[in-house]
């Protein structure tokens, strides 16, 4: 898998669960932080405001994503000066599900969604985002988006045969095609640090996806360099300044996060999952293991199974 998909994949747990809100003016909600999980806002039809945790309130229009990819604590309301009142809503396990709140004014519909996210297995790359993300229905910005948008809102407005299915993949388009945008737009992206700068050079960006699609392959320094067009100095020095650890330290990471998703999804043997992530011993592999996640794979598996 490429980076961003198998960094997605990686950190959520189970399927995201959606509700189709229509408010009515006047309301203003705040919602309560949710460590562990991230989330969706999507304005279906009318206008509303964002109200941050920090910062001032935030115009939303017709097709405006927001996504806050640490659960963190935010507001929404038909008028950024409105009392708030604290939501009591209670997270579902519903794909997705239909509610209506507030007075008898104009009606602003807002799709919002979830995931839940695994914190023992945090990529960095959920660590670099702001806390919240706005991304504007702009004329002609982010096509791919705009057209997830839209498709979610008609099968969501009009549920037929086969709409759990075609709302939880459009669900996981959204999630990606946000995240595609955001780094995209970041400003000058191979002259600063941080993931946006990372996925976006194209040398930096070649080598993660190289080890991202083949974990086991027998990676040196050298070899990623040159697999990238780089000497092996100035790529070390290149991909140290943009991912924060050396290529061997990320390689070694991430062969031991890919090994404990195979030890909690596949029912392959210790010895089988060393192989598939690169390692030439199931002894060197345990001991790694054990060093990253202070139990044994096969104690780490049979404790991932009970919980």
């Amino acid at each position: 898998m490429d980076v961003l998909s198998d960094v997605m994949a990686f950190m959520r747990c189970g399927r995201a669960t959606s509700s189709r809100i229509s408010w009515r003016a006047p309301w203003g909600v705040a919602f309560h932080s949710v460590p562990g999980s991230a989330g969706f806002q999507v304005v279906l039809r009318g206008s509303c405001w964002l109200i941050p945790p920090d910062g001032e309130p935030v115009p939303l229009s017709m097709g405006d994503v927001v996504f806050l990819p640490h659960g963190d604590r935010f507001a929404l309301a038909d008028d950024p000066s409105r009392t708030l009142v604290e939501s009591d809503c209670e997270p579902h396990s519903e794909l997705f599900a239909s509610a209506g709140f507030g007075g008898t004014g104009a009606e602003t519909v807002v799709l919002s969604c979830g995931y839940r996210l695994d914190l023992d297995r945090t990529h960095p790359i959920l660590g670099s985002l702001p806390g919240v993300i706005h991304l504007p229905a702009t004329l002609g910005s982010h096509p791919e988006l705009r057209a997830a948008v839209e498709l979610l809102a008609a099968e969501i407005d009009n549920p037929r045969p086969g709409t759990d299915t075609v709302v939880s993949s459009l669900l996981d388009m959204l999630q990606l095609y946000v995240l595609r945008a955001y780094f995209e737009t970041q400003d000058e992206p191979c002259t600063v640090s941080g993931w946006a700068s990372a996925l976006a050079d194209p040398v930096v960006g070649r080598a993660l996806d190289a080890i991202h699609r083949d974990p086991a392959q027998r990676w040196t320094v050298e070899s990623l360099g040159a697999h990238a067009g780089m000497s092996r100095a100035g790529f070390a020095r290149r991909f140290t300044g943009l991912v924060g650890q050396p290529p061997l330290a990320y390689l070694t990471w991430w062969r031991l996060m890919s090994a404990a998703r195979l030890l909690r999804e596949s029912d392959a043997s210790v010895a089988r999952v060393a192989e598939q992530v690169g390692y030439g011993s199931e002894f060197a592999f345990g001991n790694a293991f054990k060093r990253e996640f202070g139990v044994a794979p096969g104690r780490y598996r049979r404790r991932s199974s009970a919980a």
